[in-house]
């Protein structure tokens, strides 16, 4: 199914990928493969050093993205914010299909897609 528009929240954890319309809703779930251990946090890791970027998870929720031409991308930590420094470093060709990057803290499936819905109406109504 392909659909003009797509959300995605994700934290460094998991991601949660929705393409969506007026009637439908496709969803799609990621998992990085880094161990949750291995996650740092404000005060770091367990061993007190921050964790790399997994550039293959990004890549991933990228390439779960590609068949939308609009993208709105939300979580509520860094993710989002180092999901778009790797699309603009490694996926240059794809920049403008964000369409915005939103701080959203841990809705439902329901109320992720009911905000993406708003939201790219607005957006909709502000293009020529």
């Amino acid at each position: 199914m392909n659909h003009y528009h797509a959300v995605v929240w994700l934290d460094h954890r998991e991601a949660k990928v929705f393409f969506f319309d007026r009637d439908n809703v496709e969803a799609h779930s990621l998992a990085t493969k880094i161990p949750h251990h291995q996650m740092h946090n404000k005060s770091g890791n367990l061993t007190g050093k921050r964790s790399s970027v997994d550039a293959a998870y990004y890549h991933e929720i990228v390439k779960a993205l590609e068949p939308a031409q609009e993208w709105l991308i939300t979580g509520p930590g860094s993710a989002k914010l180092e999901l778009v420094k790797h699309i603009h470093a490694h996926d240059a060709h794809l920049v403008d299909r964000v369409i915005g990057v939103e701080t959203s803290d841990h809705p439902s499936d329901g109320q992720l897609v009911a905000h993406a819905r708003s939201y790219f109406r607005a957006a909709d109504r502000m293009l020529p």
